[in-house]
């Protein structure tokens, strides 16, 4: 990695302050993400909508199983973004073998229900490892920050949670009196677009909170690189001897 060409100042922090700078990241290049990660996140819904008469219940368990292919490509942005780079739905177009095809099977099945997924998947993502190197690497990335990471991760999906909970508060606002909570009535029914309309609500609460969940988790993962690699202070090097020459 070339240290001297990161876009970002990479200097030791806590982890949660990491995370904060997570969401910095994802303001500052908000465009780029959700208009080259939509497109994405429309093929899934599309999948899961197709499931509709399967089982009311099915469309919704398929966004959040699939959460993690969005991932990829949320950090496939993030990580070019680090170094300045902007991106289009074209460039993650032609990277889609290794984003979104590479180690699919393992991101889906063993890592889906990780504790601390969004913190180790650039280990996965990024750096090319296999086998026996990945396994020493993530335990490395792990030690003694198991905790926070799982913090981070129930902290958003408590957030996620909040959203949806505050949807189905609003069927209590808009509700004539008298006339109980609509959103109750539609969870309550077996009708196609109750099942659809639930669904797009689970599917905009994600849409809005995964680039930062995963944007927190790369954060840290950068701030374990700072620790053990020294980043912060080769870029001050390579800036004095910049200024100086």
């Amino acid at each position: 990695m070339q240290v001297d060409a990161l876009a970002v100042d990479l200097r030791p922090r806590s982890m949660m302050e990491a995370s904060d700078l997570g969401t910095r990241l994802v303001q500052s290049n908000a465009k780029a993400l959700w208009a080259t990660c939509t497109p994405v996140f429309l093929a899934i819904l599309a999948i899961a909508l197709s499931t509709v008469e399967i089982a009311n219940w099915l469309p919704v368990a398929i966004i959040f199983w699939l959460k993690p292919w969005l991932d990829r490509s949320l950090l496939f942005v993030l990580s070019r973004a680090v170094f300045g780079d902007g991106t289009g739905f074209v460039d993650l177009w032609n990277e889609q073998r290794s984003v979104w095809w590479s180690g699919l099977l393992h991101t889906l099945t063993l890592r889906r229900l990780s504790p601390w997924r969004s913190f180790t998947q650039a280990a996965h993502q990024l750096e090319g490892q296999r086998g026996a190197v990945l396994s020493k690497r993530r335990r490395a990335l792990l030690r003694g920050k198991r905790g926070v990471a799982f913090l981070m991760q129930m902290a958003f999906h408590h957030l996620e949670w909040v959203f949806l909970v505050s949807i189905y508060a609003l069927g209590w606002l808009f509700s004539p009196s008298g006339h109980g909570n609509f959103i109750s009535s539609m969870l309550a029914s077996s009708d196609m677009a109750a099942t659809f309309a639930v669904t797009l609500a689970y599917a905009a609460v994600v849409l809005a909170i995964e680039p930062f969940y995963v944007a927190a988790g790369f954060a840290m993962y950068l701030n374990r690189r700072v620790e053990f690699e020294a980043w912060d202070i080769e870029q001050e090097f390579r800036r004095a001897f910049a200024r100086q020459y």
